[in-house]
């Protein structure tokens, strides 16, 4: 019978070798940045910074372009925050979530909900004072539309949850453009209608390959309520409308040619993957449209910003030095 230090030390070699496999805890600052969905976040600022780029001729004014894009990245931190406390039970039964802060135990869903106030405090007053009061009200009510309506109704009660919730991800254009002209402007309503048709695919590729998960989880995506097959043809449609929804910016004058370009390429890659998702289907398929998909967004905005501030007849001329 061991001796109680052996007992001890041979404990200690355990909880090391344990330990080890795991890897070290990250640091307190890391599990705030990640509720925060750092990823993601970047994204909706970069569309949104596109939206306030977009709304000027020129250079649109530093206030705008400084109080504004800090202040929706906060405000999208926020709802970020609390969507990971209304979905940390959901987060622990999946396996892409649940090694998150809160499924972990890392973190209290107090502090972050503490957290979250106040960067959504610190979003509504630089919004308030130092941009608009509009890009504000905006703001606010986007926050609410994806963290309260969204992740605490619509994503348990409909299949169609990702549809109606999307308006809420495709507000940032707009925000960023009413924070430069304090308006709702029908160029910036048409950025918003590019993210909006974005979203369904998107997000249902990722919900086949996560199609048993969810079904665990008890959400009721699109592939879970009406099958893989029907979710493929939807994928597939959408792909479509949103080549024509991006080829409108360049219709209506709003873009030139190097964006039509851009989108048009962007769009045949889009349509390659859910073409061959419908009807030559691969395991590995869904999670490639996926992350193509991100891609695809941040490109196409790109573009639009390379086409606003580099007309075709300045690139033409560049091309022939």
């Amino acid at each position: 019978m061991p001796a109680h230090g052996d007992s001890s030390a041979a404990s200690s070699r355990r909880m090391n070798s344990r330990s080890e496999v795991a890897g070290p805890a990250p640091v307190l600052w890391r599990r705030y940045l990640e509720l925060t969905k750092p990823r993601i976040v970047a994204l909706i600022t970069f569309t949104a910074l596109v939206g306030t780029l977009l709304a000027s001729p020129g250079w649109p004014p530093v206030r705008a372009v400084l109080w504004g894009t800090l202040g929706i990245a906060l405000a999208a931190a926020c709802a970020a925050i609390i969507n990971h406390v209304l979905d940390r039970r959901i987060d622990a039964q999946m396996s892409r979530t649940r090694s998150r802060p809160l499924p972990r135990g890392e973190l209290t869903e107090r502090n972050a909900l503490l957290f979250a106030a106040v960067l959504g405090t610190l979003a509504m007053v630089l919004l308030t004072v130092l941009v608009n009061p509009l890009t504000a009200l905006l703001t606010f009510f986007s926050l609410i539309g994806y963290a309260v309506v969204y992740t605490a109704w619509l994503k348990r009660a409909t299949s169609q949850n990702i549809v109606i919730g999307g308006a809420a991800g495709a507000a940032p254009p707009v925000l960023g453009w009413a924070a430069v002209t304090n308006t709702i402007a029908p160029h910036a309503v048409l950025l918003f209608l590019v993210i909006f048709v974005w979203t369904p695919p998107h997000f249902w590729s990722l919900a086949i390959a996560r199609k048993d998960e969810y079904a665990r989880a008890g959400i009721p995506m699109l592939p879970v309520t009406h099958g893989v097959e029907h979710t493929r043809l939807q994928i597939l449609l959408y792909a479509v409308l949103l080549v024509g929804v991006t080829v409108l910016p360049f219709v209506i004058g709003m873009s030139g040619p190097i964006y039509l370009i851009a989108a048009l390429a962007l769009g045949a890659r889009f349509l390659y993957y859910a073409w061959h998702l419908k009807f030559r289907p691969r395991p590995e398929l869904p999670m490639r449209l996926f992350r193509y998909s991100i891609n695809y967004l941040m490109w196409l905005f790109a573009a639009l910003l390379l086409d606003h501030y580099l007309p075709a007849a300045r690139l033409l001329a560049l091309l022939r030095v």
